[in-house]
């Protein structure tokens, strides 16, 4: 013992003066790297491009996933758009590794764009030859970087650009507002500020004002706000008189319509339904019904994957349809088991499509309760080992789904509570989940003795204020 004693000591001293020449080493390694310069890189920073753009994708929901939903916009777009989803599709392959696929992708938004804007294509193409000058960057090709930044530069010459890499000019701004909504919804806000800018360059442009109109509309469906729902109806009343035959406008003006004009409503739901080839048009013209009638929900929806059969939103809006079927009214066990069979199904075909999505595989777990509860613990806890990497919104749900199989399948009301917590704390930017969240802990408060129960109810109140 004595003789390892000693070994310590000896070992520490001896490293004293090791340490401190690492110590030296690290600040000449610094040095030498700030001697250093990476002249590309500062200029790729001040391009206005995907690359440079913050749009969480990771954070938020995985590349794979906005990859189906901008597939489906390239291909059913109403407006001269195609370009910018191409560029975004080619963003999202370089996330996941795809130069490849990357290069390819914008190859066809280039043409895409030489096709929509023949009379100001260099004007439209910044933001992809941006693209292309950092997709060649990661590839260690620098000739090619070279030669995309020389493009952009001439471009920007060519605008009397006080910048040789970035112009502030509205078909740039449109082509992120674009992007913004292609990526996700909640980005309605931020989408709408780009538009808002897009048009103070020019006010006329009927493509912009559709933008800002979605934008609204995108911003009102994360708030649930009035006077959201005001502003964006005023904006798509616009573009859907402007131009009748746009269907995705018509089921965003239904959408807000719904609890203000409930027969316009159906009767621009209706319309939609029948004359739109959109399948995600489609899907969203069957929200507008599952409070009514379910069983056209989920005829709407059996179109629409009939449509495209390998989009993962179609199977898991039919699966909650199948499953909001099976709880509501009195069911004989045939006709639930039927239901929880037909919903599992669309649950699994929902993640066969797209398999790291997590709202199908928690809403699998809700089912398996149903039929094999030992099969939803282990779904729920593979789901708990995500925890650290899934998104805000995620990370409440799989606290929501864990907390009510703890409380109604396994009785442990102190463990249900601090996963309903652990949910209501995270600091989140959608809505629904925190009231469900919230709900849950006012029920649980009601359980407990006066102490706990308030101080439930304070949990709650100090994180409201």
């Amino acid at each position: 013992a004595k003789k390892k004693q000693g070994y310590k000591k000896g070992a520490a001293g001896s490293l004293a003066p090791e340490m401190a020449g690492c110590r030296e080493d690290q600040e000449g390694l610094l040095e030498g790297r700030r001697m250093g310069s990476r002249p590309l890189r500062q200029k790729l920073q001040a391009l206005q491009c995907h690359f440079t753009w913050d749009f969480e994708v990771k954070d938020k929901v995985d590349a794979e996933h906005i990859l189906q939903t901008v597939a489906l916009k390239v291909e059913h777009t109403e407006y001269r758009n195609r370009g910018v989803y191409l560029a975004t599709k080619a963003y999202l392959y370089h996330l996941q590794g795809c130069y490849q696929e990357a290069l390819a992708s914008l190859q066809e938004a280039e043409e895409a764009l030489k096709w929509d804007h023949p009379t100001n294509f260099s004007r439209q193409v910044l933001v992809t030859y941006g693209d292309y000058a950092w997709v060649y960057y990661h590839l260690v090709n620098y000739e090619m970087v070279e030669l995309y930044l020389g493009r952009v530069r001439q471009i920007c010459q060519s605008l009397s650009n006080p910048e040789p890499y970035s112009a502030q000019i509205p078909e740039v701004h449109a082509q992120k507002g674009w992007s913004l909504l292609a990526v996700g919804l909640r980005n309605g806000e931020e989408a709408q500020r780009c538009f808002q800018t897009a048009l103070r360059g020019d006010e006329s442009s009927r493509e912009f004002q559709a933008g800002l109109a979605i934008s609204a509309f995108s911003r009102w469906t994360h708030s649930w706000t009035d006077d959201d729902r005001e502003e964006a109806t005023g904006l798509m009343e616009n573009v859907v008189h402007r131009k009748p035959s746009n269907m995705e406008a018509k089921v965003y003006l239904a959408s807000l319509l719904k609890e203000t004009d409930r027969r316009r409503a159906e009767r621009l739901a209706k319309e939609v339904v029948r004359e739109s080839p959109n399948p995600e048009v489609l899907r969203q013209a069957s929200k507008l019904y599952k409070r009514v009638s379910l069983p056209r929900a989920i005829s709407i929806l059996r179109q629409a994957a009939a449509l495209a059969p390998s989009y993962h939103l179609l199977h898991y809006d039919l699966g909650v349809c199948y499953r909001k079927q099976m709880e509501r009214g009195e069911r004989s066990p045939e006709e639930k088991e039927k239901l929880v069979a037909a919903a599992m199904e669309c649950f699994k075909r929902a993640v066969e499509t797209d398999p790291l999505s997590l709202f199908p595989r928690l809403q699998l777990g809700h089912m398996y309760v149903q039929k094999s509860p030992r099969y939803a613990e282990e779904l729920y806890q593979n789901l708990l080992e995500e925890l650290p990497t899934a998104s805000k919104r995620c990370q409440q749900a799989i606290y929501r789904h864990w907390g009510d199989f703890l409380l109604h399948e396994k009785g442990l009301k102190q463990a249900a509570l601090g996963m309903y917590q652990a949910g209501y704390e995270i600091p989140g930017d959608h809505a629904w989940e925190k009231e469900q969240l919230k709900d849950r802990l006012m029920k649980m408060a009601r359980m407990f003795e006066d102490d706990q129960r308030e101080a439930v109810y304070r949990f709650v109140q100090e994180r409201e204020d």
